[in-house]
């Protein structure tokens, strides 16, 4: 999709198969059309359902700020109409006191004290696993061993999931957010997780768990409790989002940090940096780009007039870059003053699992700088982010040695 012409009289293009980066493309909209009357990303795959009649993006900070912030005029609804057709209905499509209630219920199951118990319990014995595995060989792909295996097996043990179902519902969950590109997968895995799940719920209504599933089913709203099909909806999403924010985000940091050799080295002298350095990855390279809302009424934004009933879509991953909020917002640098990112989204819907993400990512650093030294990326042009709407590295081949 070729736009116009840069300053240097360079095409600006947007390459919809995500192979290279959509960062220079995204700071020519702010910077000429920052609320555009388009579509991003390559519609003719998708069924003719799930095709907008009418769509924007907001690419600047605070138009996508004020979107998020303003869920009454730009809604979440329409998440029913497409990745609810196979996680069923959600918070992610729930407003108002529905919203609230369920909001509330889910967020206990992450509330600090969970979190605390967590870390050395879960956390730490599988990230401490995962690396005591492959410390001695001397090279390994981060991806593979690490950041894509160590949210799963999290997220099983939270979930009070049996370890020998790990492929499965990783499997699954990819295949359940594959609706864009292949619905009958999506609508597949849905059913499978359904039975899963719901097998799943009947033992704990026999049984009572001390785990997330536990949790849920014993939780009420107004006094009644939450029937099968609300507990495997949540459960639906929680899986892959938790699996994909995750996977996604310490696969970009680590990348990012690779690339950045004195960065790498200063958190590993400094571990205190790792929060910084965490941010600073999911502002730098985002690993959700873009979210969908749909007006309720017309609304002016960006001195444009956008009618009700449109599909606009909040590019997070362009308002991380605002230069008007950050100096040099092209550079990956942890010591930049800190600023709060819409990585996670904003509003009623931001989200929930981004505590668990930032302490995930801090104890899986932790365990790897504990027990690898001199890390180093292989060179390989192969290995780099890629995505355009889900963005993270394909592989990550380093090299190391056991620390001493």
């Amino acid at each position: 999709m070729s736009i116009s012409t840069d300053p240097h009289g360079q095409a600006v293009t947007l390459d919809t198969t995500g192979e290279t980066s959509p960062y220079p493309f995204f700071e020519y909209m702010r910077r000429t059309e920052p609320v555009w009357h388009g579509a991003l990303g390559d519609q003719s795959q998708l069924p003719p359902e799930l095709v907008p009649a009418d769509e924007w993006v907001l690419f600047c900070y605070d138009d996508v700020f004020r979107a998020f912030r303003d869920d009454r005029v730009f809604s979440s609804h329409a998440y029913d109409q497409t990745i609810g057709l196979v996680i069923g209905h959600t918070i992610l499509a729930m407003g108002g006191k529905e919203h609230h209630d369920h909001r509330n219920l889910v967020a206990r199951a992450f509330r600090a004290h969970a979190l605390q118990r967590w870390e050395p319990a879960v956390i730490g014995p599988v990230c401490n696993q995962l690396i005591d595995e492959i410390k001695n060989d001397g090279a390994a792909d981060l991806v593979a061993s690490v950041t894509f295996e160590f949210p799963t097996r999290v997220a099983a043990t939270l979930l009070g999931l049996p370890r020998e179902d790990l492929d499965l519902f990783r499997r699954l969950s990819f295949d359940l957010i594959s609706i864009p590109v292949d619905i009958e997968a999506g609508l597949r895995a849905s059913i499978e997780l359904h039975d899963y799940f719901l097998e799943q719920v009947e033992q704990r209504r026999r049984k009572l768990t001390d785990d997330i599933i536990g949790d849920l089913v014993g939780a009420e709203i107004d006094g009644e409790k939450l029937s099968d099909e609300a507990i495997i909806s949540f459960l639906r999403l929680l899986l892959p989002a938790g699996l994909e924010t995750t996977y996604r985000s310490s696969g970009n940091l680590l990348y990012l940090l690779l690339t950045h050799p004195q960065q790498l080295t200063a958190v590993y002298r400094d571990r205190s940096l790792i929060p910084a350095a965490f941010e600073e990855g999911l502002r730098c390279e985002t690993p959700l780009t873009m979210v969908p809302r749909t007006t309720t009424e017309p609304v002016e934004i960006g001195g444009r007039a956008i009618p009700s009933g449109a599909q606009v879509d909040l590019c997070m991953g362009s308002a991380n870059h605002d230069e008007t909020r950050w100096s040099d917002p092209e550079t990956f640098d942890i010591h930049r003053p800190r600023q709060a990112n819409l990585s996670f989204a904003g509003g009623i819907h931001m989200c929930l699992g981004m505590h668990l993400a930032r302490l995930e990512t801090r104890v899986m650093l932790n365990s790897l700088f504990d027990r690898v030294a001199n890390l180093t990326l292989i060179p390989d042009e192969d290995a780099r982010i890629v995505g355009l709407t889900f963005r993270s590295p394909n592989k990550i081949p380093v090299t190391f040695t056991p620390a001493s």
